[in-house]
């Protein structure tokens, strides 16, 4: 993040030197004009660059997370499958234990 806010910092105080310099030249209106366009040009490019850049960035993490999060589910989901099929089988010991001593008694 730091990165990002160092850049946006170089940016806009670049474009802010770029305008005092602009304002201060002995040039005429027209030509102020003209290279505060392309100047504006020039920072609307890169600004979309970077934002296109990010929003890269952003689609590779929340695959990532999909990624991590369907992994975790599949483990969790095999780990219950396990915990499930070993209660049911000591269920049936159980209830088999169960039925051979009321025969027992029963005799």
């Amino acid at each position: 993040m730091s990165k990002n806010k160092l850049a946006l910092g170089a940016l806009v105080g670049a474009a802010a030197g770029f305008v005092a310099g602009i304002l201060t030249a002995p040039k005429s209106g027209k030509e102020t004009r003209e290279d505060l366009r392309h100047k504006a040009d020039d920072i609307k490019a890169d600004v979309s660059k970077r934002a296109g850049e990010v929003r890269h960035k952003a689609a590779g993490v929340a695959d990532d997370l999909v990624d991590k999060a369907t992994r975790v589910a599949g483990d969790v989901a095999d780990k219950v499958a396990t915990v499930s099929s070993d209660a049911k089988a000591k269920l049936r010991e159980a209830n088999e234990e169960a039925h051979e001593e009321i025969r027992k008694r029963n005799r």
